[in-house]
């Protein structure tokens, strides 16, 4: 009879890491930067720039009343609640994919937080280059960034099962 391989729930850990340095951002954001003014951090490419957003990614649905929030509380959770039911059935080696998964999970989870604490995500950091700006975004959405390209890079890589 074989053994159980361990999954990869510890990954969790990392989740817990990011939701962590997360909230930690935000406290400092809201106890240190004025709201809506930027901050120089690189002159011409990086400002902190404490702003809020009710919406999803580029303010999607950020103006439709306040029940997205709770649309977006329930997506969140569904979505975390469904890849770490798949680190359960990864084998804890395995990487490529729990490295993504948890990236997401702890990302998804650190602006759940702040819906329910606020009733928006707090966002800080501000790229743009001469006139062009991109829209501000916190640790959480770059945890949720990388972890979906890394969802997309490793499945286009990795070889079937089989």
């Amino acid at each position: 009879m074989q053994k159980p391989q361990p999954n990869a729930l510890p990954w969790l850990l990392l989740s817990a890491v990011v939701v962590g340095l997360d909230q930690l951002s935000k406290l400092w954001v809201l106890r240190s930067l004025p709201e809506f003014r930027p901050v120089p951090v690189i002159d011409g490419v990086w400002n902190w720039f404490r702003t809020y957003n009710t919406g999803a990614a580029f303010s999607f649905l950020s103006d439709a009343g306040g029940w997205q929030q709770y649309l977006f509380v329930a997506l969140a959770a569904a979505i975390s609640a469904l890849l770490a039911w798949w680190l359960v059935k990864t084998p804890r080696a395995d990487w490529k994919t729990a490295l993504p998964y948890a990236l997401v999970i702890g990302g998804a989870l650190g602006n759940v937080i702040d819906r329910l604490q606020h009733g928006h995500v707090v966002d800080f950091i501000q790229w743009y280059w001469r006139d062009y700006y991109w829209p501000a975004f916190n640790l959480a959405d770059a945890a949720i960034v990388a972890g979906a390209v890394g969802i997309a890079l490793f499945g286009l890589v990795q070889k079937p099962k089989g």
